[in-house]
């Protein structure tokens, strides 16, 4: 952590959601005039999409059946490491990012599946925004937990994980059900042991709960509406948060737990426009008290 270049984490797996969160983090930070230099996990992938590929092929043909993008030695959790205790005490950093389609490689001009130059961040920024995997990670070679100074986690219910992951790659990357199916089992164990320990390090989970039935997301036709979810709002230290005044704020709402308030899933941005961006600015005259 770093009082004077603070560090926000965004945690969540592949279609969770967490793009959705970042557009309210976007919101906030063009809003309260915050000059933040984000970062992507998707950068800090060991492969580009040929060599993973190769290595997948290797691992399988040697019986490792449980290896992917979500694994620990499929990024270069190091780097990122460096990357957070780099800016935590200077500010400076750099990243890269990894072109996914035709649209990004467009705007990037480089072609879809490999990475960009690694290229230092801009000068003179407020904060380090993360969103991606891994940016809670604490194990015995990184403790990218203790580096950031807020840790958001965005944890719908499984099933609706898998669905809006399922359509999202069937709409944007042109996969069909069964491919999408095959990396999803792919990436359980990883999932258990690398994803779900992040939001026991989280400072908040977002969990975005359905009220319609997903008991088989693998042929659901349709994503869950917001009108038709529930979200869970868990603070890890409920000390300083205004229950009553979010209660009041977000019709609907009621708290569940000592530590958890229950909204409606169309209040969501509300809700994380509520509770963010005083947190949010604190971080921000801190650092500039510094």
């Amino acid at each position: 952590m770093s009082k004077k270049h603070p560090i926000i984490s965004v945690v969540g797996s592949s279609g969770a959601g967490t793009s959705t969160v970042k557009n309210t983090f976007d919101q906030i930070f063009r809003r309260e005039g915050i000059k933040a230099v984000s970062i992507e996990g998707d950068a800090f992938h060991r492969f580009n999409r040929a060599d993973m590929k190769a290595e997948l092929d290797r691992r399988y043909a040697a019986g490792d059946q449980g290896f992917s993008h979500f694994s620990y030695e499929a990024n270069e959790l190091k780097a990122l490491e460096g990357v957070f205790q780099a800016y935590s005490e200077t500010g400076k950093g750099q990243t890269r990012h990894y072109v996914h389609d035709d649209r990004e490689a467009a705007k990037w001009g480089v072609a879809p599946g490999l990475f960009t130059d690694w290229a230092p961040f801009e000068e003179d920024t407020d904060l380090l925004f993360y969103e991606g995997l891994h940016g809670c990670v604490a194990n015995d070679e990184v403790n990218l937990s203790a580096l950031a100074d807020l840790k958001i986690g965005v944890v719908p219910v499984i099933n609706l994980e898998w669905i809006q992951k399922i359509h999202r790659d069937r709409a944007s990357r042109g996969y069909t059900t069964e491919a999408v199916t095959d990396v999803i089992l792919r990436r359980m164990q990883a999932y258990v042991h690398c994803i779900v320990p992040q939001f026991s390090e989280t400072d908040i989970n977002f969990q975005r709960v359905p009220v319609v039935d997903t008991s088989n997301p693998f042929i659901a036709r349709w994503i869950p509406t917001p009108d038709e979810s529930l979200v869970v709002i868990r603070f890890k230290n409920p000390r300083g948060i205004d229950f009553p005044y979010l209660t009041q704020m977000i019709a609907g709402s009621w708290m569940s737990r000592a530590n958890s308030i229950v909204i409606p899933g169309n209040k969501q941005d509300l809700a994380m426009q509520l509770i963010l961006t005083p947190l949010i600015e604190r971080l921000v005259r801190d650092a500039k008290r510094a």
